[in-house]
């Protein structure tokens, strides 16, 4: 099974039903049924709350979706390490080296993300989930 770290935009997506919906919820449907293995770094939680609640969202829907969120994927813990190894980092966005930093400790196969540029230093390969879908996974199994 391939251990796949998602990143907050592809989560964004699948709950705004925009962009590239159908892909995201796809690959966050393969984790749900434990096809893939999905992990999520532990600060993308709380960002996807301060995103729920600049929407509106209540606060009873903020707490469902962050309980689905974590029924769903792994969390991976970061650390002061973790957040220090990020600032050597040579990609430009702080948060990104530290999900990068994050995913390379934790043996994670890939970064699912619509925002590649800002992987592509990354020393685990980045791929959206449309090239990650028609690369590395098919419906009988993964690639």
């Amino acid at each position: 099974m391939k251990n796949i770290l998602i990143d907050l935009n592809v989560i964004i997506y699948t709950l705004n039903q925009s962009d590239y919906y159908l892909e995201s919820a796809k690959i966050i449907d393969l984790c749900e049924r434990k096809k893939l293995k999905g992990f999520v770094c532990g600060h993308e939680i709380t960002t996807l709350s301060y995103f729920l609640f600049k929407k509106s969202i209540s606060r009873i829907s903020n707490k469902k979706i962050i309980s689905n969120i974590l029924d769903i994927f792994s969390i991976i813990n970061t650390n002061e390490k973790i957040f220090r190894e990020a600032l050597l980092s040579d990609m430009s966005d702080y948060e990104d080296a530290v999900i990068e930093v994050s995913v390379f400790q934790n043996n994670i196969d890939f970064i699912i993300t619509y925002n590649l540029k800002d992987f592509f230093n990354s020393r685990v390969k980045a791929m959206t989930p449309g090239e990650f879908l028609l690369e590395e996974y098919n419906e009988n199994g993964q690639r």
